[in-house]
């Protein structure tokens, strides 16, 4: 479905960031480093995994975001019979043309919601694996180009609960960030259960932006200044977690690349035109617990704390 291109003009002392975060946090109430955290993953061409429990707005927020930023939206539920055709798609024989012909799969969208992403197969999951790195994907010996911009947003159920099925290191690395919505405190809880439908709100929300505008959001990221001391610093983060025992192996060069990207978008949020530390402190969390695991094999660590505990054990300079 596409969605229709009535853009309301934001006021002048509004930037388009903020004009977008305005009209998610009137749906999703009391997320604001959440909300941030998503559009900065987003605008640094990254793919946002949320892993929380079901009911949480994990679907709302990914709805949402299609409809505030004007993208083409699909939705893949993800089960345990789900096969890599089901998303990348298939050719069929037509007769008339006495050839195959190929029908596109969902993932041929701006916006995907890979839902309950943990409750397919590693078979089916590896199906976003060309798309989400390169950007493409390759069916019968030939090379299809996804639209621009392309965003996957994947929600996973915490392993504990049944029928899910563990993302292998590979896939996880796909994903620039990894959030938890949580609960709401109380008092939001209660405007939500006395407001109205979540979804009859995304519904009505109309474009803030077009692709055009989006796209030059995205470049604007990749043209923020990021000084010799900030490549030191992350540099400095990859090799402590590459030193630690607390870590069985460390950050990769292209996590390290991910938390400068993830940066520098969010230093544009914060409408600058270069990074300091505080911008790698605010998104490290996302960037890397889910690309780290404990000493012990299979060990799952994350949180804050981890973070917390890397960015107390490297110096600034």
């Amino acid at each position: 479905m596409r969605l229709p291109q009535r853009l309301p003009q934001p006021s002048r002392r509004a930037s388009l960031p903020d004009a977008i975060l305005d009209s998610a946090r009137a749906v999703i109430l009391g997320k604001d480093r959440e909300l941030r955290l998503a559009l900065a993953c987003l605008l640094a061409r990254g793919h946002l995994l949320i892993e929380d429990l079901p009911g949480v707005g994990k679907t709302t927020l990914a709805h949402l975001l299609a409809r505030l930023l004007g993208l083409d939206y699909a939705r893949i539920q993800f089960t345990s019979d789900l096969l890599p055709a089901d998303v990348i798609g298939v050719s069929v024989y037509d007769r008339a043309a006495e050839g195959f012909r190929f029908h596109p799969g969902p993932i041929f969208s701006q916006l995907v919601l890979a839902d309950e992403i943990n409750r397919a197969t590693p078979k089916a999951q590896s199906a976003l694996l060309e798309a989400m790195e390169e950007r493409q994907v390759t069916v019968e010996g030939k090379t299809r180009p996804l639209p621009e911009p392309f965003f996957v947003i994947g929600t996973q159920n915490p392993l504990f609960q049944v029928g899910t099925f563990p993302l292998p290191e590979s896939q996880l690395d796909r994903f620039l960030m990894r959030i938890h919505l949580g609960y709401p405190d109380a008092e939001q809880e209660k405007q939500l259960l006395a407001g109205e439908d979540r979804r009859a709100m995304v519904a009505r929300q109309a474009p803030v932006l077009s692709n055009a505008q989006l796209l030059e959001l995205q470049q604007r990221v990749t043209d923020i200044h990021a000084a010799p001391p900030i490549i030191d610093y992350v540099h400095a983060i990859l090799q402590f977690t590459r030193g630690s025992e607390r870590f069985a192996y460390g950050l990769s060069p292209r996590a390290g690349l991910g938390i400068l990207r993830a940066a520098k978008a969010w230093a544009l949020l914060a409408d600058r035109d270069y990074t300091i530390p505080e911008d790698i402190q605010a998104v490290l969390s996302a960037c890397v617990t889910h690309r780290l695991t404990g000493g012990e094999p299979g060990q799952r660590i994350g949180g804050d704390e981890v973070a917390s505990h890397i960015l107390n054990n490297v110096p600034l300079g």
